[in-house]
């Protein structure tokens, strides 16, 4: 491009709260941030603008469309749902991501989600008067769950389901990996693949780390549920429309399963009615999103944003996501 680019960031809130600096962006063009961007603002928000960048906002085939300066699109983010990725190649606009910004931090999330339910280290926590009142030395009111010996099933063995089994079996867990005949994922070949059957039946704990698509959504459901342990645990830290959250709330309040932990839900933010915010669930933990949300992974994030459009802008477009 030979004039300087006009630059739109749809919602910057969700990437600075108050400690990055992403003035460095002008440095490419003339930038223009909105801290949020509700669907009924976009069109507006994004008029004549040659790139923009959004982490959550939803830019449909509409926008696209009706969006004739538009030419790329950085999505803040690994996941493109939000994107009609169909619609930006029809109309020749370039979609790029970033990946791999956030592995360490929620790999790290993943675990400390699943050690807080296997010691019930929630529930001791919120007890801390109860302790003095203890006719021993120790409170043994909550079990206590060892990892050690337990199998991990893990589906989405990439970057981030890798991880989070090396750390587990550092912890003296034995892995395996969900086979899905789609996945393109060769990491770890010594973890055995195993069919849908044995993987919700063997596993201990189960930890998503996959992408949302058409044949995953709502994975988790009644009948996968029904195949787990009574004993076993279950952690999303990826996307909310894995699960239906209707049927994970029923296995919880009937005690199907031990317990489950979230940082995702199918909408976010949730409305307060969500079946899965009822305080009368046992064993639930749900965090708002925050696996990835470390200082270091944002200060990433925006390393691979701003690579993303100065490769653009330099003629070889990265990190390219193509309409399949």
């Amino acid at each position: 491009m030979t004039k300087k680019p006009k630059i739109t960031f749809l919602d910057s809130a969700t990437m600075d709260p108050g400690d990055l600096d992403l003035s460095i962006l002008n440095e490419f063009g003339d930038c223009t941030f909105h801290k949020t961007t509700s669907e009924e603002e976009t069109l507006a928000n994004i008029k004549d603008a040659d790139i923009i960048i959004t982490n959550k906002v939803n830019i449909d085939s509409r926008i696209v469309t009706q969006s004739p300066t538009l030419k790329l699109i950085v999505v803040c983010a690994t996941g493109v749902n939000n994107i009609d990725l169909k619609a930006a190649k029809d109309s020749g606009i370039i979609v790029s991501n970033v990946a791999n910004y956030s592995t360490p931090i929620v790999a790290q999330h993943t675990i400390s989600l699943l050690l807080n339910l296997c010691g019930n280290t929630h529930k001791y926590l919120a007890e801390k008067d109860s302790w003095p009142k203890s006719p021993i030395f120790t409170r043994l009111t909550h079990p206590v769950t060892e990892l050690n010996g337990k199998i991990m099933g893990i589906a989405g063995s990439g970057n981030i389901g890798s991880l989070v089994g090396e750390i587990s079996e550092q912890m003296g867990m034995k892995i395996h990996v969900l086979s899905r005949g789609q996945s393109s994922t060769s990491n770890h070949p010594e973890w055995p693949r195993v069919s849908k059957e044995e993987f919700f039946s063997k596993s201990d704990i189960i930890s998503l780390h996959c992408p949302l698509t058409k044949e995953n959504t709502n994975m988790i459901n009644s009948n996968t549920l029904e195949q787990m342990k009574p004993t076993s645990f279950f952690i999303n830290t990826s996307r909310g429309g894995l699960v239906n959250e209707n049927d994970l709330a029923d296995a919880l309040k009937s005690n199907a399963i031990a317990g489950a932990a979230l940082d995702v839900l199918s909408t976010e933010p949730p409305e307060k009615n969500h079946p899965l915010l009822c305080d009368t669930i046992p064993n639930l933990l749900i965090t708002p999103h925050i696996a990835w949300t470390s200082l270091e992974a944002r200060k990433r994030l925006l390393e691979g944003v701003i690579g993303n459009i100065q490769s653009f802008l330099s003629g070889r477009p990265s990190n390219e996501v193509t309409y399949a």
